[in-house]
């Protein structure tokens, strides 16, 4: 599979990784509100949050998110994948104000707007980087070269 073409299948696994990242860290928001505060030093509490249905959904949610996330990364460059995903902050927003009618200040739209414009400009340039031999740390961009 050619590394520079974006395809809508590509396209749609950047909208996977975004959608799962949104939904699976809000889940996780409405369950730990229910479980209420723990303490890293009580790491009993953070174990039996995951009993909870909301939080144990949120990190199903967040596993498949590392998964579309890993699979975004194999095909794409870093710098083009974190801000393409980052519409997230923006599903985030829309899903804390509409469903967990959380308040949310003008300067924050703002900022998610700014988030918006700039993953436009990112999705215009390349979204893999051909390499043509080591870069002076020594990293190859292949973990097949030594075979």
């Amino acid at each position: 599979m050619n590394t520079s073409t974006m395809t809508l299948r590509r396209y749609l696994v950047l909208g996977l990784v975004a959608l799962t990242s949104a939904f699976g860290d809000t889940s996780l928001s409405v369950g730990m509100k229910r479980v209420g505060p723990v303490s890293l030093s009580h790491p009993d509490a953070l174990l039996s949050a995951l009993r909870t249905p909301w939080v144990l959904g949120g990190v199903l949610l967040l596993v498949v998110f590392f998964a579309s996330y890993l699979t975004a990364l194999s095909w794409a460059d870093l710098t083009f994948v974190l801000p393409a995903t980052s519409l997230a902050y923006v599903a985030v927003a829309f899903l804390s104000r509409f469903w967990l009618h959380e308040q949310i200040s003008t300067g924050r739209w703002l900022g998610i707007a700014l988030i918006t414009a700039g993953v436009g400009f990112v999705t215009q340039g390349p979204a893999y980087t051909p390499r043509q031999s080591a870069d002076p740390a020594g990293f190859t961009g292949s973990l097949q070269e030594g075979k």
